[in-house]
This record gives C-alpha cells, structure tokens and sequence, in this order.
C-alpha cells in the first residue's frame, strides 16, 4: 500500500467546503486534470460552482474537474482525470471536466511542454480522488455508526456489506464536505486499475469533429475588432516609417500604426524570447479586410544588424565544430591517446537545417485591456509566464489580469513564446476595444521561432576486435548547446569526450518537439550504425554490448548518467523480439533501426522501407516504449504515431533557409510537411510493463526515428545521409 501526504512544504494540498447546493467540493493544486462531456452523463446536479481549480462532487453524484493544464492535442483533458476518477472509484460516465482560467494562487506549473504534465501531476492527481474517496467513506462511517475499514466502493457507490447499507456518492457528498482532510491517505495497487490502462476516447472528440468552438480562432465577442501584424521582412532589420493613409481609407478599417511590443523597461520572461518587437497593426472589422488592408501599407524598414544567410549559418556551424572549446562538457578517460592506439577509427559530420512549427492554428489571440482590468483568452502554453510580462508591459497588478486557455491546434513549442498574445494587448490597449489578432500562414512562418540549425561531428575508435574504445562528439546550434554529454553511450565507453559551442543569431529560435533531441538523437544513431558496420557487428548486438558495459561495469559515476541502461536496453530486445528473425532484405525492401532516450523515457524503432523510383516510401514501423505506466493506451498510441510521422516527415523534407536575412519559405507551397500518402503505412507499438510511474510521451518517439530512416536508406540506396532533409525538390541526397 503507498501512503501519500496531503500537505507538503507546509502548503495544503486539498481543502474541502461544503457547497450551497448540498454537494461537496475539494480544491487541489498541483494538478491538470479532466473530463467528458455533459452529453456523456446523467441528469446534471441542480447547481454546479464553477470554482476554478476544484473537485466538485454534486448531490446526484456527477464529479466535475477543473483542467487546469493547457491542452495542446496530448491528450491531458482525457487521461488526468482518469487518474483521478480511478483513485475516486467513481464511474467514468459521471465525470465531467471543464478548462480552468490562469490561477497562481491555486495551481502551480499551468505548463504544457516537455512532456511532463503526467509524470508532474501522477501523485498529486492520485492524491486528490483518493482523499475524495477517503472522505465519502468516513461520512457513510459516521452516517451508519459502522467501522470506515469495513466499508468499501465501487463505480461511484459506497458500500457495508454486512448491514447490506449503500449509498451513491453524491447523497454522501455534503456529509463528506464537513469532515477534515486526513494527513494522509493510501493509494490504490496498480494491480486494481480499472480505468487506468484502459482505452477512453478524447472527451472533446465530439466537439472536434463537429467543429463546435473550442480554439481561439473560434473566440467570437460582442464588439471584437480584428487586429493583424506587418512585421520586418527579414531578421536584423526594425521599423522605420510607413505611408498607411490608403490602408487607412478602406472599408471596415479602424487604424493603422507601428508598435513596440517591449518598450524599455518592459520585465521580459524566458517565454518572451521569440518574435519581433517592432512592426506595425492593422485593426478592422474582418480578417478579410485587414489582409487586404495590408497589402496596401508601405512600410520602409531599416537595418539594424546583420542580414544573416544560410550560407552564413552553415559556415559559422562548420567553423564552430572543427574548433576546441575552452572546456568540454564531459570527458573520460583519453580519446586523443585511445584514438592513436585504435585499429579503425570513423570520423562524420551531420547537420539540420532551421525548422517552423507550422501549428495547423496559427497564432492568435483575444484580448481587451481596459484602465480596469485585461481580459485574455487563446491558445497559450505558458499562461503564466505570458500573465507576469502582461503585467509589466500593461503596468497592471496581476489580479486584474484574467487569461482563459483555449485548446490549441497544435504547438509543438512554438506557443511557449507568448509573443502574440502581448501582441495582442498592446493592440487593444491603443485601440481601446476588444480585439482578435490573428496570423496568416505567411506571418507565423516568416516570424519564428524557429527549431535551431544544428551541426555534429562525431569520431569513433574501435580495437582489432571490433570494441569501442573511443567516442567524441563536438555539437553546435544556432542560439542552442547541442549536446547532451551525460547521454549513451557516455558511461559505456572508456575514452569518451563531448563538447559543444553556441552560435548566437538574430534569427529567433526555440523550443521544437524534443528540444535539441530531435536532431541529434538521428544523428547519433546513424553513426552508431556506421560504426557498427566498421565492427562488423549486427546494429542491435553492438548497442547492447555498450549497454552491457554500462550496467556491469560503467566507465566514471553512474550517477552521472542520465539514462537506466537495463532501460534502454530494453527496449531494443523488446523491439527485436516483436520485429522476429524475418528476412529484412526480402525483395526491395531495407530495414534500420534506432533507440533513444528522453523526457524520462525509452524508445527503439525498426523501420522498413521500399524505394520507390528514387523516393523512400516507408512500410511499416515497428516501436517500443518504456513510458511507465501507461494511462490511456488509445490516446498514448496516437501520441507515438504522431510523432513518428513528424519525424520522418521533417527528415525527409522540411527546412527554412535564409538569404540576407529573409526567410525563404513562406508556406506550405514551398515548405514541404509530410502528406498522409507519404506517411508510414502501418506502425506497430508496444509499451513496456514494469509498473513504473509515468514519465513523458508527447515527444520521446520522434527523435529516434530519423536515425532509423537513415539507417533504413544506407540499406536501400547504399548511401549515407549525413544532412537533413534527406530529400531535397524531390530528390535524395546524399
């Protein structure tokens, strides 16, 4: 039995009060949760309070949780609530959720990214249905004058068998509200899950699909003005003046003016990295005329420094990873001396272009800002963060600022940067009215933020046996360190050095699906084939025996580490065992094979692919995760299929390229996204069972994945592909 403190820090946890309407609530921080839709239960409860952050309990038994997590398409608003609902013992049918506002003095990390929603609120959210429950039982106790350990639950009833009493949760609900919250109650086993582990369809599937408004271009006010953004045609240039007197003149547009979205003195947050501070606002009364409004602005632009070109990115990459840094990152042993002595040594150079997000939503947001107070509402990963720089830029207390989370289609890390929705409020604030802006597709793209341009060398040392005795790797990114030192195949090799330079830009950038992970992880594992190959080993039996060595005997702490090698390990026997001893080689068919870890979590790959003329057209793949435990399997799927298709899709084609400054790529005509009759056409996943808390999985199966692309091509074509996109205008390069 696991015992959980309901207090911690000297912070409560959970508070409970009764409700006017008889029912019971309990409030819980530290959470994000969920829940279905009204058309989903029985008759609703007489009064329901929407307190933000809050469980409530209603007289007929219906629980309905505030979410307060943004919910990004990973699913959080299903598969939270069914945390709670599992530990409530409630039936899932009578749970509904609703989408929490901003509220720092109730929830702590309002966060999505870095697949840590789960693994972040796995305890509290447990907590928090189990004390619920705890609660219910000692009002039946204390309601039937019986013994609390003698009672039990089930689907949202209360049960004493030996005087055949019952009672549904919510005729006990009020009873419960009045009891104090234990210090501490006990958790389920795993082993009794009924709903945890088990398939739930996305409680807002229906709305989806029916295209009932739910993200924030859907926001529609009364009196909302349209607002769009004219920004520097290229990075290192500012405004300078503009002639908007006949954009001005057209119909439905209210104004036209430059802004500054961070004057000085503005408190900037980390999330306020991306964007372009200076440009200019057109207002109307539809979208429509604003882009036509647009067209019609001249706006002269001046430079403010220098017009960086992808020639000029790849150059300063290549310099950076042929020159020593001050220090390394992490060193063992002695490459230098290991690679004098090795009987074969293999030296290659990987890079990756700059990347868009291209969310299928672009940005936008709603925001009216009066002298009283600043209303927000859109599709935000970092509420917070955005709630803090409103303050400073607006000069307004934080209580008098409200932010309502939309769901979002899509982020991927681009709406970490709330850029936009200050955007927003400063547009609003000078027009004294309710606003929308809203992106084009070319805005969003010509923008930022993009994922860095990453370049990676890497030199390896094998002994006449075919042993690694030697790693180094020498990573740099544009506004990014590259490497992660203390990852495989650090600790499984005698003589290992990494090291990593920065490249600073003006061309903005930020977090992208797997940070950093989803570049390097390819890189890393199409060498570790290559070296393989020059082994003369199978690519799978060679990385278990680092892995081996790793476990039995590790070279330096093991402390140090960041990854579990009978972990990661694995799942490469997992993935091997479920692929079996086929013939990869039968007919046209070339087969490659990737592992990786990150965001807490495990994941190999075997990919099968054809060529196709000269075009890769990927079969099947199969995939293995050590995720934990898995909480949605249907929507936890979903999760690795989508991510694999991202990968291969932004390996194969995607790239932003830059001359004088100016991106090249303006939409999708001429940025190539991944067509579903590009995609794989069957993936196969299987998770690992090992009872572990939940760790990350929104974004742990695209790193890999261009690795065994890669590798899978090698087999296909007899060519390396050292530099993304390995296709380029339709073409495989090598």
């Amino acid at each position: 039995m696991t015992l959980v403190k309901t207090t911690y820090n000297r912070r409560s946890f959970l508070k409970s009060s009764a409700l006017a309407g008889g029912g019971m609530m309990l409030g819980f921080s530290w959470l994000a949760s969920c829940k279905p839709t009204p058309e989903q239960v029985r008759n609703m409860p007489k009064e329901w309070f929407n307190i933000n952050g809050f469980l409530k309990i209603g007289d007929n038994g219906l629980v309905t949780i505030m979410s307060p997590n943004p919910e990004i398409g990973q699913n959080v608003k299903t598969a939270m609530p069914m945390i709670i609902a599992e530990e409530l013992d409630i039936d899932w049918n009578d749970v509904m959720v609703e989408q929490a506002p901003l509220n720092t003095d109730i929830f702590t990390r309002q966060l999505a990214g870095g697949s840590q929603s789960i693994r972040q609120g796995w305890e509290s959210l447990r907590m928090a249905g189990a004390t619920a429950r705890h609660m219910l039982i000692a009002a039946a106790a204390e309601a039937w004058q019986v013994p609390a350990e003698e009672i039990t639950t089930d689907a949202g009833m209360i049960y004493h068998k030996s005087s055949d009493k019952s009672a549904g949760y919510g005729e006990m609900a009020s009873a419960a509200a009045k009891i104090p919250v234990p210090e501490e109650v006990a958790l389920k086993d795993p082993k009794d899950f009924k709903i945890i582990g088990t398939d739930r369809m996305n409680v807002d599937g229906s709305k989806i699909v029916t295209g009932q408004p739910l993200f924030g271009l859907d926001i529609q006010e009364e009196g909302m003005l349209t607002a769009m953004i004219i920004h520097p045609p290229a990075f290192g240039m500012k405004y300078k003046s503009m002639d908007a007197e006949a954009a001005k003149s057209m119909p439905g547009i209210k104004d036209v003016f430059p802004i500054d979205v961070y004057p000085e003195g503005v408190e900037k947050q980390w999330s306020d990295g991306g964007g372009i501070p200076e440009m200019v606002a057109i207002v109307g009364e539809s979208t429509w005329q604003c882009m036509q409004a647009k067209k019609a602005v001249k706006v002269e632009w001046e430079e403010a420094s220098k017009l960086e070109s992808s020639a000029y990115h790849e150059s300063a990459l290549t310099k950076l990873i042929n020159t020593t840094p001050k220090e390394p990152a992490r060193k063992d042993g002695n490459v230098n001396k290991a690679f004098k002595k090795a009987a074969k040594v293999i030296e290659r150079t990987y890079s990756a272009p700059f990347l868009a997000h291209n969310t299928m939503e672009p940005m936008n947001f709603f925001a009216n800002v009066t002298s009283e107070k600043a209303e927000f509402k859109g599709p935000i990963q970092t509420p917070e963060f955005l709630e803090k720089t409103l303050a400073s830029v607006l000069d307004m207390p934080v209580e008098k600022i409200d932010i309502m989370m939309t769901r979002m289609g899509g982020g991927f890390g681009r709406r970490l940067y709330g850029h936009f929705g200050v955007e927003a409020a400063v547009i609003s604030k000078k027009v004294q009215a309710p606003i929308k802006l809203v992106y084009t597709r070319e805005d969003d793209m010509t923008q930022g933020t993009y994922r860095p341009a990453y370049k990676v060398k890497y030199k390896a040392g094998l002994d006449e046996s075919g042993k690694l005795i030697a790693w180094h790797v020498r990573g740099a990114g544009t506004n990014d360190d590259l490497v992660f030192e203390n990852r495989f195949p650090a600790g499984a090799v005698d003589n290992y050095l990494a090291e990593k330079h920065r490249l600073e830009s003006n061309v903005t950038t930020g977090a992208w699906r797997a940070p950093r992970s989803n570049f390097i992880a390819g890189a890393e594992q199409s060498f570790m084939d290559e070296v393989a190959e020059l082994a003369g080993k199978d690519p799978i039996d060679f990385r278990l025996e680092l892995f081996d060595r790793a476990i039995s005997d590790p070279v330096g702490d093991p402390e140090k580490n960041d990854y579990d090698p009978e972990r990661y390990a694995g799942v490469l026997k997992l993935v091997k065992e479920k692929v079996g001893s086929g013939d990869e080689t039968k007919g046209n068919m070339a087969r490659g094979v990737a592992a990786y870890y990150c965001h807490n979590s495990y994941v190999a790959q075997v990919l099968d692919l054809e060529m196709e003329g000269n075009m890769p057209k990927v079969q099947k793949v199969w995939c293995a995760v050590d995720c934990g435990i898995v909480i949605n399997p249907l929507s936890a799927r979903n999760q690795i299929e989508g991510g694999i298709i991202d990968g291969i899709g932004h390996a194969t084609y995607s790239q932003m390229t830059f001359k004088d400054g100016k991106p090249e790529q303006e939409n999708f005509d001429s940025y190539h996204l991944i067509r579903s009759q590009e995609a794989p056409k069957e993936i196969e996943t299987f998770f690992v069972d090992n009872g572990i808390d939940p760790t990350g999985l929104g974004e742990p199966s695209l790193p890999p994945i261009s690795g065994a692309l890669a590798n899978a091509l090698y087999k296909a074509t007899g060519r390396r592909h050292y530099d993304q996109p390995f296709v380029s205008e339709r073409q495989i390069v090598g």
